[in-house]
């Protein structure tokens, strides 16, 4: 987690136009640090060098999908305990239920609302961010 009062995220998303607004919306309407990764892989490396207060991360992503991104990044000690909030376009119950079981701490629905990510953010994180 970091030390300084800016509240850091990281974005994974395969997606470049859905990491684009994720990144604008949290950081010119919620103030936060973002870094973004367009696949699994870049983003466990760099979670692992820079660990994030929370991660959003997609579902489906070719090759290394999401919930094998999940597991990659428990397996890190860096990012074992960094929370992380799925994004996906499937919202079915079974399908939000399956995400909360593998260990996320939420789901944001595709097509999200960049004016309330933040809070949608800090709500699933049960708390206030800078």
């Amino acid at each position: 987690m970091t030390t300084s009062s800016t509240f850091r995220v990281l974005i994974i998303d395969d997606e470049r136009d859905i990491r684009e607004v994720a990144r604008l919306g949290l950081e010119i309407v919620s103030g936060w640090d973002v870094d973004t990764a367009a696949n699994g892989p870049d983003g466990v490396r760099r979670a692992a060098a820079a660990p994030p207060d929370a991660i959003l991360l997609d579902v489906m992503m070719p090759d290394v999908d999401g919930p094998e991104t999940l597991r990659r990044l428990r397996a890190e000690p860096v990012t074992a305990a960094v929370p992380v909030v799925f994004l996906t376009a499937r919202t079915q119950t079974a399908d939000l239920e399956w995400l909360r079981n593998l260990g996320a701490a939420g789901v944001i629905a595709k097509p999200f609302d960049p004016v309330t990510l933040g809070d949608e953010l800090a709500g699933l994180l049960g708390r206030e961010v800078p």
